[in-house]
């Protein structure tokens, strides 16, 4: 059983930074998913990619992997770019 640990990602449609301190554990997709003969909906029987944990730091992540025997990789944030300019810069 392997996992991803990442932090969560600013959305790019909303300005707030809710909830962007957050750890998230995910795991991999134990089988691919198929399409259902009925309704052709895709899904699978795996029922682990239902399960997402979040932790408060990435060290806390980290020991809940070790402490239960998954292998994770975590993936580190990447560095957020800010665009300053002012508003008069609208208009040149």
């Amino acid at each position: 059983m392997s996992a991803r640990i990442y932090q969560r990602p600013k959305n790019a449609m909303q300005s707030g930074k809710a909830l962007l301190d957050q750890w998230i554990l995910e795991f991999a997709p134990a089988e691919a998913k198929k399409p259902d003969p009925l309704m052709g909906w895709a899904g699978s029987g795996d029922m682990q990619q239902q399960v997402v944990l979040r932790f408060p730091t990435c060290d806390d992540a980290k020991a809940y992997a070790e402490r239960y025997g998954i292998e994770a990789e975590v993936h580190p944030t990447p560095p957020r770019r800010l665009k300053i300019q002012a508003y008069a810069d609208n208009f040149r």
